[in-house]
């Protein structure tokens, strides 16, 4: 597996776009919870004083992190095992006759269950 960190060293910030969780409170105040960074939260009397509480939060945090992105390269592709038999059966003249019995297996499975 290859990692690689995108860095960029820009004059002017990117406008990052952030999903935030606005919940009402039982004290009538308002709480806005960045969505993945659950421990960033604004609170407020009303929601765009709890969003505007949240974006002074989230700047400050800001201050002393920066946000990377992390680039996993999969060194192999894994491929779907149940894929070597999809399909193994199509022609078998058995297949369904196999199902039917399956099926009523299935029906006294849930009839004895139903007695219990």
């Amino acid at each position: 597996m290859n990692l690689s960190v995108k860095t960029t060293s820009q004059t002017t910030a990117p406008k990052l776009n952030y999903d935030v969780l606005i919940e009402n409170q039982p004290d009538g105040k308002v709480k806005a919870t960045l969505l993945g960074l659950p421990d960033c939260q604004g609170l407020g009397n009303t929601e765009t004083e709890a969003i505007e509480k949240l974006s002074q939060s989230l700047q400050h945090r800001l201050e002393s992190a920066k946000i990377v992105t992390l680039a996993i390269q999969v060194s192999q592709v894994v491929e779907n095992p149940w894929l070597k038999i999809a399909g193994k059966y199509k022609d078998d003249s058995q297949f369904d006759e196999m199902l039917e019995y399956i099926e009523e297996y299935r029906r006294e499975l849930d009839e004895e269950r139903e007695l219990r």
